[in-house]
């Protein structure tokens, strides 16, 4: 599903993934190498029309990977070892996008937020949620897990 789709199903874990990447600017998006072997890579993210979208270098290699199989994993930054901000991960399959419009509102959100926008060709890929999950450490341990055939579950963090 689209993000939209995603942030009006589970609106709490939506909105914590969306400052996570907003915030950052940055996501660690996992896809599978042709010989099976994972790939991690950093992107940017950007929101565009209901779409959580990234941009790629042309024939890149996790493009071809996406290209080849759309199963990705991402993943929030986490910028220290206790935990305390949280990490959220995002599961799910891409589309290709190739719509001129929607690559040209792409461009715009790119230059909006950095002032440059890349020209083509590059790849453009839409990240549609299958799954998602968030996990806190610190005082306040706990998780939250979604899916549409579950919804939304919280469950506490034991102690490590």
């Amino acid at each position: 599903m689209r993000w939209s789709e995603f942030a009006a199903a589970c609106p709490e874990l939506a909105a914590l993934g969306e400052e996570r990447f907003r915030g950052r600017e940055v996501l660690l998006l996992g896809t599978l190498r042709k010989n099976g072997w994972p790939r991690i890579t950093p992107v940017e993210p950007d929101f565009v029309d209901g779409e959580l979208m990234v941009g790629m270098m042309w024939r890149s290699p996790k493009a071809l990977d996406l290209l080849r199989d759309p199963r990705y994993v991402a993943h929030s930054v986490v910028t220290n070892r206790s935990g305390e901000e949280g990490d959220f991960k995002l599961y799910g399959r891409v589309r290709d996008i190739n719509d001129a419009d929607t690559r040209a509102r792409y461009r715009a959100a790119i230059r909006a937020r950095i002032d440059w926008e890349p020209s083509d060709p590059f790849h453009l890929f839409a990240l549609d949620v299958e799954s998602a999950g968030f996990v806190i450490f610190g005082e306040d341990r706990y998780s939250l897990a979604w899916d549409p055939e579950r919804g939304l579950r919280r469950s506490a963090q034991r102690d490590a």
